[in-house]
């Protein structure tokens, strides 16, 4: 989106209920809705990409259907974002670009399909906000970022580690998308933090090998008893100004406050600790998020996809903003 040109934001709720009419995220406008008028290209600032896979998964499928779930959940989002004080949808052009299709019976093949398919929004000047799926997604999701950005910093929010070498040998799965990411030498290793894990490993072996690779940890029990201020503060430091990307599998809550996912662990986060730990993150440089295993058929009451969708849209917020301030700064 030029500079001199209104984002279009969501539809008027006051001409056309919020049940009514496509579902898209937080009822945006579609990619091909907005951009360049002179080049008639969908061009936006941030695009709320899904990406309906979840071959990858070691226990409870269906998140491949997450991505339209948190869709529909977020029909009652609306313009203002008290909390952080911002109208993400008025500072930046915020669209929904639809889905990736990858191959369900062919993890390497997806994941090459969505590391292309981010390459291409990428290269329209876009953040990613992507709605999964599984968390091998995570992988092609951030070798498209590192393509641009130079190896990340990374916030993992997660009950589980999801840095296993391999899983019945194979070496993509959503268990195992960090190893390979500090592998490939996509990610700054001097910048890597778990939040939110917990639960029983497979053994000790798991956190040393975690350790070797840079991780940090910041388990539930931690945000518990320090506190969601110190425990933001922490990563901040952490991270400092590095280009930062933030993956959240929605199992990183408690199933109290996620029932609908793959891999529940008691134990996890409120929503609530969830989204003011983001809010404390929102000066760092988020260059693009995504939001994994959203698996609707273990839900009830939407009270995942509810979770997930103010999720999604406390990480829109923070990247409309900064874009509104980078394009701020360029302007003086």
């Amino acid at each position: 989106m030029s500079s001199n040109e209104t984002p279009r934001g969501p539809v008027d709720s006051s001409r056309v209920p919020r049940y009514a009419g496509p579902a898209t995220f937080a009822r945006l406008p579609r990619l091909d809705e907005v951009g360049s008028i002179r080049d008639r290209v969908g061009t936006a600032d941030v695009a709320v990409v899904g990406v309906p896979f979840d071959s990858g998964v070691s226990y409870r499928p269906g998140a491949r259907f997450g991505g339209n779930a948190i869709r529909e959940a977020s029909r009652l989002l609306r313009p203002y974002n008290p909390a952080q004080d911002a109208s993400p949808f008025a500072l930046a052009q915020v669209a929904d670009a639809g889905d990736i299709a990858a191959n369900p019976f062919n993890i390497n093949e997806a994941v090459e399909t969505v590391e292309a398919a981010a390459d291409d929004l990428l290269a329209t000047g876009a953040r990613l906000m992507t709605l999964g799926g599984d968390h091998t997604i995570a992988l092609p999701l951030l070798r498209s970022v590192a393509k641009k950005h130079g190896p990340v910093a990374l916030l993992h929010f997660d009950a589980h580690l999801d840095t296993w070498d391999t899983y019945f040998g194979a070496e993509y799965t959503h268990g195992t998308p960090f190893r390979r990411a500090v592998e490939e030498g996509i990610l700054d290793t001097e910048a890597l933090s778990h939040v939110g894990t917990r639960g029983p490993l497979y053994g000790k072996q798991d956190l040393t090998d975690d350790a070797k690779m840079g991780f940090g940890i910041v388990t539930s029990a931690d945000v518990m008893r320090r506190g969601v201020d110190e425990i933001a503060d922490q990563l901040r430091q952490r991270i400092g100004d590095r280009p930062l990307y933030i993956s959240i599998d929605i199992d990183v809550l408690d199933p109290a406050h996620a029932p609908g996912t793959g891999t529940p662990e008691a134990g996890g986060l409120t929503s609530r600790e969830l989204l003011e730990i983001l809010r404390g993150l929102s000066t760092c440089n988020l260059v693009s998020a995504d939001l994994v295993e959203v698996a609707p058929a273990y839900d009830h009451a939407e009270i995942t996809s509810v979770a997930a969708s103010h999720t999604a849209y406390e990480l829109t917020t923070i990247m409309s903003r900064q874009i509104a301030a980078a394009k701020g700064a360029r302007g003086k």
